[in-house]
């Protein structure tokens, strides 16, 4: 699964994809996130069907179908497996109409160890750059306010040979050549939802500090040494 990511750069550094409007005020006001969880709201980019604009805008990360009528939203999946998204009702109509491109500098994952606390680990591109993930959308209406909520999952798929070494899932990390794809009006891209090559990424071990969210500022991504048995 991926249930934490960094979001640590401004705006402008997000626009990764062609023709963005990164203008938005909105926007600008966000802090730095280094250890975003689930039912925060997040920076996430999506494509105006009707005028082609492609924008950066807040979404709770937490996927509330549109068409749901529990009062609270219903559980709220933060993940959508690759190889269930098209079929699923809950993602089904958000995979064919609304996906979307989360930004990020990298993401958590942590490794099972036997009789022990999990370790938990960073990961990111070597070269530094953010990178988009795969996500769905939606627009929900609180039946007990009538406020409209946006939110949104990420779209998981097995996991590389780098990130396999702790863990058998990853996001699935767009190619910035897919970017335009993705988030247009072809209803079913399966074919992009693929574990992304090993060689551009790079993984080290950090604290468990990283364990509660509200631990959020930059040295949660300071590596640490491992006391090897």
């Amino acid at each position: 699964m991926c249930g934490r990511v960094i979001q640590s750069s401004g705006p402008l550094r997000y626009a990764i994809v062609d023709g963005m409007n990164v203008r938005d005020s909105r926007v600008h006001n966000y802090p730095p996130r280094w250890n975003a969880a689930p039912s925060q709201e997040l920076l996430v980019i999506r494509r105006n069907h009707r005028t082609g604009e492609v924008s950066l805008d807040p979404l709770r990360w937490g996927l509330i179908p549109y068409w749901s009528q529990d009062p609270a939203g219903g559980r709220k999946p933060i993940n959508a497996k690759c190889e269930t998204v098209r079929d699923l009702p809950s993602f089904r109509d958000a995979y064919r109409l609304r996906r979307c491109i989360v930004p990020v500098d990298g993401f958590f994952e942590w490794k099972a160890i036997k009789g022990q606390r999990a370790q938990p680990y960073a990961i990111a591109m070597k070269d530094g750059a953010p990178f988009g993930l795969a996500g769905i959308w939606e627009n929900w209406k609180d039946p007990n306010s009538g406020e409209w909520i946006r939110t949104f999952a990420i779209i998981t798929t097995d996991a590389n040979e780098l990130v396999a070494d702790i863990h058998d899932r990853m996001p699935v990390i767009l190619s910035r050549y897919d970017y335009a794809r993705w988030l247009g009006e072809e209803p079913d891209p399966r074919d992009l939802m693929r574990p992304f090559p090993a060689g551009l990424m790079r993984m080290w071990p950090i604290s468990t500090r990283v364990n509660k969210p509200e631990n959020d500022d930059a040295s949660i991504v300071e590596p640490i040494e491992l006391n090897v048995a």
